[in-house]
């Protein structure tokens, strides 16, 4: 079974194309939007293949003491891969903004984002 967990704003259509494929789709939050399980609490038990979401859902709120290694460290503990959606051009600077998270992640053109997953969950 593959199950993809993902942050609020992640393109519905892909979203839809996944369930269509039998693919379990699993809503996370960052800790402040409520959208579904926190990301930060994920673990094996959960079965998530995969995480998917839009950079600005993991960069902290400014004055914030968190850091994006904070809400993604479950991810890096239980070995899912973690698919940060920002346009190319924007890359090296999403890459800063990640700090040290940018070890474990993969960033993601939005218009790759079909090919990528495919990698990374089959």
């Amino acid at each position: 079974m593959i199950r993809v967990g993902y942050l609020e704003g992640t393109d519905p259509l892909f979203l839809t194309e996944l369930a269509a494929r039998g693919v379990d789709t699993m809503p996370l939050s960052n800790g402040v939007d409520h959208h579904g399980r926190r990301i930060d609490h994920l673990s094996t038990a959960d079965q998530v293949s995969a995480v998917v979401g839009y950079l600005y859902k993991v960069i902290p709120l400014a004055g914030s003491n968190q850091m994006p290694l904070d809400l993604l460290h479950a991810c890096q503990v239980n070995e899912i891969p973690i698919l940060i959606i920002a346009p190319t051009a924007v890359h090296g600077r999403a890459a800063e903004s990640l700090g040290e998270a940018r070890q474990f992640v993969t960033l993601v053109d939005p218009g790759d984002l079909r090919s990528a997953f495919e990698q990374v969950a089959g």
